[in-house]
């Protein structure tokens, strides 16, 4: 993996870093994806979760927003939603 410097990075370290998170409007979903978060980012609340429902109300678009520690905080965090199965898209 690249490490890619601190001084060439775009984003400071520690920050406030929102990540959007899509899956279907099923029960259980934004509980999951805070647990997630909540793995990453000991101080995550989840009560800032912002959520919209998509038009059909068949899927559910979260906004978290995690304490960015580092790069490979930031990537591990996006490759474990990514791979979580109530999860279609993570930008």
């Amino acid at each position: 993996m690249n490490e890619i410097p601190p001084e060439q990075s775009l984003i400071e370290y520690p920050s406030q870093f929102p990540i959007k998170v899509m899956g279907a409007n099923v029960d259980g979903f934004a509980q999951a994806i805070a647990e997630v978060a909540a793995r990453f980012d000991p101080a995550f609340d989840p009560s800032g979760i912002e959520m919209r429902p998509s038009k059909g109300a068949n899927y559910l678009g979260l906004t978290i927003t995690v304490t960015a520690t580092s790069r490979e905080q930031l990537d591990e965090l996006y490759r474990t939603l990514s791979s979580h199965p109530m999860v279609k898209v993570v930008l």
